[in-house]
C-alpha cells in the first residue's frame, strides 16, 4: 500500500493549486493550507482530511487516495464558495502530478457540497478528490 505517498500527493495537490493563477487570484494571495492559519483571512482552501485505501494488484502496489478539500468563505450565500470550487476542480480533474517513487495515474473531483456554518457565518464547501497512486 502507498500510505507513504500521501503526503507528497498532498503537496503535489498544494503545488498543483497554487500554480493556477486563476485561482490564487480569486483567493486573494496563495491561500491553500494544510491547516489554515489562525485568524486567516477568507476566502481560503484547507486539504483537510484524508483517506488511503489498497489499490494494489497482483503485480503493482497502489493506493487509492482521497482528499477532502474544505473552501471556506464569509461572503453571503454560497456563489463565491462555488467559483472557487469551480476553479479547483478546473485545475486538478486529470493533473499529470508528479511523486517522488510513484505515478498518479488519475486525479478526479468526484462529489461536492455546500453548508454554512458557525451559525451561518462562513460558507464552506468540500470538494471530495479521488487519486490513484501506482508506486514505481
Amino acid at each position: 500500500m502507498t500510505f507513504a505517498h500521501e503526503i507528497a500527493l498532498r503537496k503535489a495537490v498544494r503545488d498543483r493549486l497554487l500554480a493556477n493563477a486563476a485561482l490564487v487570484a480569486r483567493l486573494g494571495g496563495a491561500r491553500v493550507h494544510d491547516q489554515a492559519p489562525r485568524d486567516a483571512p477568507t476566502p481560503y482552501v484547507v486539504i483537510a482530511q484524508s483517506q488511503v485505501r489498497d489499490w494494489s494488484t497482483m503485480t503493482e502496489r497502489g493506493g487509492e487516495h482521497m482528499l477532502f478539500l474544505d473552501v471556506w468563505s464569509q461572503s453571503p450565500g454560497a456563489r463565491e464558495a462555488l467559483e472557487i470550487m469551480a476553479l479547483i476542480a478546473d485545475a486538478l480533474n486529470d493533473a499529470q502530478l508528479t511523486l517522488p517513487g510513484a505515478t498518479c495515474v488519475l486525479v478526479r473531483v468526484l462529489d461536492t457540497q455546500t453548508t454554512r456554518e458557525v451559525g451561518g457565518r462562513f460558507a464552506r464547501g468540500r470538494l471530495r478528490v479521488r487519486a490513484l497512486v501506482e508506486t514505481v
